[in-house]
């Protein structure tokens, strides 16, 4: 498939009130010159960027959409396809716990089920849906992580979650009839973000991609249509050097440095 085309198109960005959403948001306006539909649960967040982008000759729709809802992850398919004629989607919103799983409460947790994975399989049928009826040229990028390759332990929950996208997202791409339309599993290690911005993360702070570089990988895969990608020439050299050690082993290892990271924010309270 030929490279996608944002110029004029309408892209919907999810979880663009911050982070690798808005970061990529900004790059689809002001290098890309793509309309945009911000997506996310911070009005005023949302409204900041659409001004940071008045001026750069492309228009921005705001839609205010809690997708720990899944009722909200309805309602924005609905009005993005019926008021735009939608060319892409950047299904990126997503939350994280880091932390002893037996202490994770479970409404935090059902709340982390519903926004990684019960709005984005919704939002994803929608989509594919439409774009299978019309057969219109179109593409979905969803940002899962590379804890889905290799799950992180203190953070079970977030690699279950994002395990699940990826083999969902993998295996629906081989049933897509219309030829035009590609779907994208971006899995970035992690980020400099609001996300991680927490005291937990503080010893990992070295490890963490920039979020502008990630957000500029993240754009070439979904225009270049790529299957899977991982950013960062040296995760993706250490993701095929990992395959050939045992998932034991690699388990242990990250567990090992996630779990003296949180000793270490414990000690200070």
């Amino acid at each position: 498939m030929k490279p996608l085309q944002f110029r004029n198109k309408w892209v919907l960005v999810t979880g663009a009130s911050s982070g690798l959403g808005r970061e990529m948001a900004r790059l689809l306006a002001l290098e890309h010159k793509a309309n945009l539909i911000l997506s996310a649960r911070r009005r005023d967040k949302l409204e900041e960027l659409k001004a940071e982008l008045s001026g750069s000759g492309v228009e921005i729709n705001i839609k205010v959409a809690d997708l720990s809802i899944p009722a909200e992850a309805d309602r924005l398919m609905e009005e993005c396809l019926s008021e735009q004629s939608l060319y892409g989607a950047i299904l990126n919103a997503g939350v994280t716990y880091f932390g002893r799983q037996t202490e994770l409460d479970w409404q935090k947790f059902e709340n982390i089920l519903h926004t990684n994975v019960i709005s984005v399989v919704r939002m994803t049928n929608r989509l594919v849906s439409h774009f299978e009826q019309t057969g219109e040229e179109g593409a979905l990028m969803v940002v899962a992580s590379m804890a889905a390759f290799y799950p992180v332990p203190y953070q079970a929950a977030y690699s279950g979650t994002k395990g699940f996208i990826l083999n969902f997202i993998t295996a629906l791409s081989h049933e897509l009839q219309n030829k035009k339309l590609s779907l994208t599993v971006y899995a970035p290690a992690g980020i400099a973000t609001e996300m991680t911005g927490g005291e937990k993360f503080d010893s990992l702070k070295g490890w963490l991609m920039p979020v502008d570089q990630a957000a500029r990988e993240g754009l070439s895969a979904f225009r270049t249509r790529k299957y899977t990608y991982i950013p960062g020439i040296l995760n993706r050299l250490g993701s095929v050097f990992m395959r050939f050690l045992p998932a034991k082993f690699l388990a242990g290892r990250m567990g090992k440095v996630y779990r003296e990271a949180l000793l270490r924010s414990e000690t200070r309270h």
